[in-house]
């Protein structure tokens, strides 16, 4: 009861990405957009890092947060790992767009009161939130069907025309992006042999996180969580990886598990006292609760007698990109390990 409160209040600004990555991470110039249509979606970029090597048998998807834009993945513009992953030589797959998606196939357009999308705001991946709910925009002028889209559309594309092992495939994510790459493994087992959580809102059940999610979406862009799932039904059930868990057990899917502990970073002091305050005050107590969610999925877990998961708490790391940052250097020789 205790979280589900602390999830109503603090939740809300959970799923941001919090702060800046490091400078020398930006538009990465040996990456190219790759266009895959999809029937419900239209057109769709994903951005691609080809493997040092060569090769097109070790593939992995990264997934972006609750605030994705349209223009780049966070994975490109906020860190250098789409760079480590080459040089590990892994074929970085980072689909760009899907802003409060969790990388769902939705149940409808979102809209709010059935009111269509066009009757508000026009701006689109502003931030705006509220000023948005009414708006045109990705997941509004259609639904969202992004579950079906990375696992057939994408997968058989990036097969057919790179070349790219569609089997035994890698898949991680931040916040939003770290439950939805549990939910894709789980129901995906040939697909993704490996699946990545950092930051993961892994028990969407609990007391108050379907609220507090709500409210997230609105602030994200202006999206509706109803949209997505009805209320505690089959579909918003299948999205939890606390319900799913003996899913995941059951495939025997190698697992990354990981939360920060809320304390900064050096990283994080680094940087002009403001931004470092700023990045402190919100980023501490997301992942604080972000952390407490990770820690009963371990539970979980656990009590199904689960062997297949390597859990990372470090004694430091925000709801933050440094925190994330890090956590996937240390996954790396794992995922390595389990791919291709």
């Amino acid at each position: 009861m205790v979280l589900g409160v602390a999830a109503t209040l603090v939740l809300p600004l959970a799923l941001t990405v919090v702060g800046t990555g490091p400078a020398t991470a930006a538009f990465n110039p040996a990456a190219f957009d790759f266009w895959v249509d999809s029937p419900v979606m239209g057109p769709i970029k994903t951005r691609v890092l080809r493997a040092a090597d060569g090769n097109t048998d070790r593939v992995v998807y990264a997934l972006d947060g609750q605030r994705a834009t349209e223009i780049l993945n966070g994975w490109e513009n906020d860190t250098n790992v789409a760079d480590v992953l080459a040089s590990w030589n892994i074929n970085v797959v980072m689909p760009v767009g899907g802003e409060s998606s969790f990388y769902a196939d939705w149940n409808s357009p979102s809209s709010f009161f059935g009111v269509p999308a066009g009757a508000g705001s026009s701006a689109a991946n502003t931030g705006s939130g509220i000023t948005e709910a009414l708006g045109a925009g990705p997941g509004k002028s259609y639904r969202y069907d992004w579950e079906t889209f990375l696992t057939n559309q994408l997968r058989w594309a990036l097969r057919d025309r790179l070349g790219f092992n569609p089997n035994r495939n890698g898949v991680f994510g931040l916040s939003m992006g770290g439950s939805a790459a549990l939910t894709l493994s789980a129901y995906h087992p040939d697909q993704f042999s490996y699946a990545g959580s950092f930051s993961g809102y892994l028990n969407i059940s609990a007391p108050g996180m379907r609220e507090a999610i709500r409210v997230a979406m609105v602030d994200a862009g202006g999206y509706n969580v109803d949209s997505m799932a009805p209320p505690w039904g089959d579909r918003w059930l299948r999205m939890d990886p606390f319900v799913f868990a003996p899913t995941l057990v059951g495939n025997n899917t190698r697992l990354w598990v990981a939360a920060g502990s809320g304390l900064p970073m050096q990283q994080d002091l680094d940087i002009p006292l403001g931004a470092s305050a700023d990045r402190i005050v919100r980023g501490s107590p997301l992942e604080a609760l972000a952390l407490a969610n990770t820690r009963a999925f371990q539970v979980r877990m656990d009590t199904l007698g689960a062997r297949n998961v390597t859990y990372s708490f470090p004694p430091v790391g925000l709801h933050a990109w440094t925190n994330w940052q890090d956590e996937a250097y240390r996954m790396i020789p794992d995922m390595s390990a389990n791919i291709g």
